[in-house]
């Protein structure tokens, strides 16, 4: 699930419309359905901010469920090729 999404079904669950949570953020609607569509993202006190209006912690709203292999192969990758380069 991308965070535009996460957003939207967070606000959809508190029954909130976008209005209700740009007045409370003080942003525009705008602003709020951009982050739902995921064509600008909120910054780190705007992401708590609505957290907590949500009644989640931040990493739940932001859903940082990260894959430990892949992060591990990407590291391994990485270092492989600076390696190689350094050789």
């Amino acid at each position: 699930m991308n965070l535009g999404n996460n957003l939207f079904q967070a606000r959809k669950r508190c029954g909130l419309s976008q209005e209700d949570v740009a007045e409370k953020l003080g942003v525009s609607r705008q602003t709020v359905s951009k982050w739902e569509t995921d064509e600008t993202v909120p910054d780190i006190r705007q992401s708590k901010k609505m957290a907590m209006l949500y009644s989640m912690l931040l990493d739940e709203l932001i859903d940082f469920d990260l894959d430990i292999k892949e992060i591990q192969e990407t590291i391994d990758k990485t270092s492989e090729e600076a390696e190689e380069k350094i050789n």
